[in-house]
């Protein structure tokens, strides 16, 4: 046994203050081994390579001001963000713009409007989040259908087929978003249920959706879709879209929550039997509440993923922000500017789903309620 001690003293250690900053860091994930320090040097050359001639290109030398391309052949090899200040409102609201130049003041204040409802829920001591947020959910879509519509209002009429841009990708993502979750839970709740009929629809449900590329979703939505609806009842292509991503979102939804209940303990579902709670009593307050907390990442990237496959509608002819962007860039006028057309869509997509990202990891945080010594 005393062979297994060793009684050599250990030799002294740098006072814990020594071992902080950015050198001992570097030091310690950087330049740890003889292999690491190979690959760090191999990574600073490589940003060497890349970085400063792409900030050269997109900020040094790119050209924001003018009204045409003429200032952009003028500056050189500079990135032409004027293209993306003259074509902005394009990009972003699609046909809307070219039609009603002068009302795109409606969807801006249906967007602002729901920044504004939803600001109060981030707020810890807001003590009306549930009656907000219903009429977030249940309300608010018809106010912001009659202001971007116009019908309802008596403004100028402005039909979806118009509708493009970001503004497009916007109202496709969020909707289907919003519609899709609780239809997600109710397909997870029936893929676990005892009842063999509605498990078994569940089932076939779920996994149909989820073996059919969305793509295809669209194609059928907007091929199929119409021929289950009596003669006379025209669906516009927003709408097909909408329905064809809500049940193809659902199905994804559905999977991240069901994984979310099975790793639930068995003793949760006992304890809440043996308390009398009934079947929707036992899943309101006890057992979905717990679910939807692990689920939150599964869904939230289901999330992300849905708003950047927005961009597939093209396939039924809407002109998403990708597409809106790309149909800028192969006008006349600005032909030979796409890379800047990709860039500035591949930020704002960047931004939205960083953004959804960060909340959800904000959100995990905030309901952790784990254990820790």
């Amino acid at each position: 046994m005393s062979a297994l001690i060793k009684h050599t003293p250990l030799p002294d250690r740098p006072p814990p203050s020594s071992q902080t900053g950015i050198v001992h860091w570097a030091k310690q994930h950087l330049f740890s081994s003889t292999t690491n320090s190979l690959l760090t040097l191999a990574s600073f050359y490589v940003l060497f390579l890349l970085v400063p001639p792409l900030v050269n290109w997109a900020l040094l030398s790119a050209t924001l001001e003018g009204t045409d391309r003429s200032a952009c052949e003028a500056n050189g090899g500079g990135a032409c963000w004027t293209f993306i200040k003259i074509r902005f409102n394009q990009i972003m609201f699609g046909l809307y713009y070219g039609s009603h130049p002068e009302q795109i003041w409606r969807p801006v204040l249906a967007f602002f409007m729901l920044i504004g409802l939803v600001a109060p829920l981030f707020i810890e001591r807001f003590s009306y989040k549930g009656l907000l947020a219903g009429f977030i959910l249940l309300i608010f879509p018809f106010i912001a259908f009659a202001l971007i519509h116009g019908a309802w209002l008596g403004l100028p009429v402005a039909e979806t087929n118009e509708w493009g841009g970001f503004m497009l990708t916007f109202i496709l993502s969020i909707v289907g978003i919003i519609a899709a979750l609780p239809l997600g839970i109710l397909l997870a709740l029936g893929r676990r249920s005892e009842l063999p009929v509605v498990r078994s629809f569940c089932v076939f449900f779920i996994e149909l959706w989820r073996g059919t590329p969305l793509i295809t979703v669209l194609f059928m939505a907007s091929v199929l879709l119409p021929l289950f609806f009596p003669s006379g009842v025209d669906l516009d292509k927003v709408l097909r879209a909408l329905i064809g991503i809500t049940l193809f979102q659902s199905a994804y939804t559905a999977e991240a929550i069901r994984g979310g209940l099975q790793a639930i303990p068995k003793g949760q579902f006992e304890a809440a039997d043996a308390l009398g709670l009934a079947y929707w009593e036992k899943m309101t307050f006890i057992i979905l509440p717990q679910a939807l907390k692990i689920s939150i990442p599964g869904i939230v990237n289901t999330f992300i993923e849905l708003f950047k496959d927005t961009t597939l509608v093209s396939i039924i002819g809407l002109l998403d922000l990708l597409n809106m962007s790309q149909t800028a860039a192969q006008s006349a006028e600005w032909r030979g500017y796409d890379t800047e057309a990709y860039i500035f869509a591949a930020f704002i997509f960047w931004i939205f789903c960083y953004g959804m990202s960060r909340y959800s990891q904000n959100l995990e945080t905030k309901l952790d309620r784990g254990h820790k010594n």
